[in-house]
C-alpha cells in the first residue's frame, strides 16, 4: 500500500459498527476472558482496574491469573471511534467477532480479526463519527533532538509496562506502539511484528534511519519483535522481557535475534 493510500485508508473504510468504549479487548473467542479479566469485559470495562488486577498476580507464568496469561487468549484491542465490520454473534449475542479495518492482517483482507464484547459496539448510523482523529505532525517531531516524529511519540511512553496486545497508553506491546504511532500519523498498517516488516520498505541494517523498525526472529522462526529506530544499533521498543517500553542500545540477545529493518509509509 502506498502512503497516501494508507494515509487515505482511515476514512475509506468498509464498517457496520464503531468501538464506543474507551478501550475493549479483542479475544481469541468468548471463552478466552479469565475471572480476572472480568473487568476488561463489563458492558462498561473499566482498563485501569482490569490491569491493576493482573498485576497482583505479576509472578504468575502464561497458564496463570497475570498479564503473562494474556498470551493465546487476547489478539489485539480497539479504541472509541475505531470502525469494524461485524462478521457474526455468538448464541447469545453477547460477543461478535470483528474485522478492523484499521489494523491490517494477513490473516483477512478486510482487517484484523476477534471477539469483543458486543455491548462495547455501536451501529454507525450519521449520529456517530468513526476517530481517533490523527493528531501527530509528520513535521514536528515535539522533542528537542528527535529526528522523527515516531521517536518522540515512543518517547513519551518510556517506562510504560508491557501489556501483550495492547495498542493504547494505558499499555502497548511491541507492535501495537507501532501501530499506535502511525495511527497518529493518519496512516493505517499492519497489527503484528511480522505482518509489518512484510507491510514495510526493507531498509539495508547498515542503512537504517531514525523512524525505520529493527526487527527480530529466532533461527527458524517467523519474526516475533520490533522496535523503533533512534539511531543505528538504538532502539526504542515496548520489551515483554524487559517489562517497560524502554530506549536502550542494542544488547547482546538483540544483536543476535536482528534479522531485518523496514521503514513504514509517511503521510
Amino acid at each position: 500500500m502506498s502512503s497516501s493510500a494508507a494515509a487515505n485508508a482511515l476514512n475509506a473504510v468498509s464498517a457496520t459498527h464503531l468501538v464506543r468504549v474507551p478501550v475493549t479487548t479483542v479475544w481469541t473467542g468468548p471463552g478466552s476472558p479469565r475471572p480476572v479479566d472480568g473487568p476488561a469485559v463489563a458492558d462498561e470495562p473499566d482498563v485501569a482496574a482490569w490491569l491493576a488486577a493482573l498485576d497482583t498476580h505479576a509472578a504468575d507464568d502464561e497458564s496463570g491469573r497475570g498479564r503473562l496469561g494474556l498470551h493465546g487468549r487476547v489478539e489485539s484491542q480497539l479504541l472509541a471511534g475505531e470502525p469494524v465490520e461485524v462478521t457474526e454473534t455468538d448464541e447469545s449475542g453477547a460477543w461478535s467477532h470483528v474485522v478492523a479495518p484499521w489494523q491490517l492482517s494477513p490473516e483477512d483482507a478486510r482487517g484484523y480479526p476477534g471477539w469483543v464484547r458486543s455491548a462495547h459496539l455501536s451501529p454507525v448510523t450519521d449520529d456517530v463519527v468513526q476517530g481517533p482523529v490523527p493528531t501527530l505532525d509528520p513535521a514536528d517531531p515535539r522533542e528537542g533532538g528527535a529526528t522523527h516524529p515516531a521517536v518522540a511519540e515512543a518517547r513519551r511512553h518510556l517506562g510504560l509496562p508491557y501489556l501483550w496486545s495492547g495498542v493504547s497508553p494505558l499499555g502497548f506491546d511491541c507492535s501495537g506502539l507501532v501501530l499506535h504511532t502511525w495511527r497518529l500519523l493518519g496512516v493505517v498498517v499492519a497489527r503484528d511484528a511480522y505482518a509489518q516488516a512484510e507491510f514495510a520498505s526493507p531498509v539495508e541494517l547498515d542503512a537504517v534511519q531514525a523512524g525505520d523498525l529493527y526487527f527480530f526472529a529466532r533461527p527458524g522462526r517467523r519474526i516475533h519483535h520490533v522496535g523503533i529506530v533512534v539511531r543505528p544499533g538504538r532502539m526504542v521498543h515496548a520489551s515483554e522481557t524487559g517489562g517497560v517500553l524502554v530506549e536502550e542500545d542494542l544488547p547482546a540477545d538483540r544483536v543476535a535475534t536482528l534479522v531485518a529493518a523496514g521503514r513504514l509509509p509517511m503521510p
